[in-house]
């Protein structure tokens, strides 16, 4: 990665705190654009260069090619929810190893903020497709097409609801354990 592209990088990630933190301080609706750029010492004009909309500064993450990756390096052994489930427990536990309590916090505006409910159902079908092209990779087979955004789509749903719980909880339960038990309830085996 270049100089200017981990500068990018830096202000894009120090924007995306600044305004979950302002978000959760005040209230996702209370806050405006100006005060996220002013509170990450950006202009107005830098933040939606960075993130569109609003809704983007919540929602943005590079989980969607994170996992696409993981699933292509993961022994291709099981059922494809076996390995989207394995995938998804990789990702989480990136996720909360990298920061935990900003995770739980961009969950919960998520969860609470209903302009960000509907983005949020958009952002998981990104990841569902995330999983079906790589699943898929190159393959012009329409049933596996099939069976891997059948999994997918599964797989995500396990993943919502755990991700709901672990949030009601405040995270002091461990998000990949839930998982493994609605994944468990769902498929009626472990992974």
């Amino acid at each position: 990665m270049s100089l200017r592209q981990r500068q990018r990088a830096e202000t894009k990630q120090r924007i995306q705190r600044q305004a979950i933190r302002l978000f959760a301080e005040q209230g996702y609706d209370a806050t405006t654009v100006n005060e996220v750029a002013a509170a990450a010492g950006v202009a107005a004009m830098t933040v939606y260069r960075n993130f569109p909309t609003k809704e983007d500064l919540v929602l943005y993450d590079d989980f969607d090619q994170v996992a696409a990756a993981t699933i292509t390096e993961l022994p291709a052994t099981g059922s494809l929810a076996d390995r989207i489930a394995r995938t998804m427990l990789a990702t989480f536990d990136l996720a909360i190893a990298h920061d935990r309590d900003f995770l739980l916090t961009r969950l919960r505006l998520m969860i609470s903020t209903p302009a960000l409910q509907a983005r949020h159902l958009d952002s998981q079908y990104r990841l569902q497709e995330a999983f079906v092209t790589a699943i898929r990779a190159g393959s012009t087979d329409a049933a596996l097409e099939f069976q891997a955004r059948a999994a997918a789509s599964a797989c995500l749903g396990v993943a919502h609801i755990a991700l709901l719980r672990w949030a009601s909880e405040d995270g002091e339960t461990s998000l990949p354990d839930l998982f493994r038990d609605a994944f468990t309830a769902t498929f009626g085996h472990a992974v």
